[in-house]
């Protein structure tokens, strides 16, 4: 596997991919090919044999934040998700940034435990959905979303 920096061209190899990606479930919205154009210093693909089968965008503000993650389904359980977030740790704590924060789903427990597991602490929510703490309508109306921070050293 070979892991290297985001390139607006991926946009057109990702998007077609990410719904199924995702069992299904509308996700191409939250990955805007403005991230694929701008934020291209701390995104990552991950590839193997020239097909991408991972990625990681995350967008630049005061605070780091990864915008977005995806492993193709059938390259999970192979450590391309560890290997993103590595990857994009180290890169961060070279830019001396102190804390990591991410968001998903309550319907997402595997993206809940793959957090834990690394790490990321789940942030104080509003409500509680199937004994984790969530905040209410984060993105919009009935969009609840897990937050997650993590301290990095």
């Amino acid at each position: 596997m070979e892991i290297r920096s985001l390139q607006s061209s991926d946009y057109d190899v990702l998007i077609p991919q990410i719904n199924d990606w995702w069992g299904g479930r509308d996700m191409a919205g939250m990955l805007p090919k403005l991230f694929f154009n701008h934020f291209k210093d701390t995104s990552f693909i991950v590839e193997e044999d020239e097909e991408i089968v991972g990625f990681l965008s995350q967008d630049k503000s005061d605070e780091v934040y990864i915008h977005f993650v995806g492993v193709h389904p059938d390259y999970r359980k192979k450590n391309i998700g560890k290997i993103l977030y590595d990857n994009f740790l180290n890169k961060v704590k070279m830019a001396d940034r102190k804390v990591i924060r991410c968001i998903t789903s309550p319907v997402n427990k595997t993206s809940i435990a793959f957090h834990q597991k690394m790490g990321f602490m789940i942030e104080q929510g509003d409500k509680t959905v199937d004994g984790v703490a969530v905040k209410s309508n984060y993105d919009g109306v009935g969009n609840d979303r897990v937050l997650f921070r993590k301290e990095i050293e």
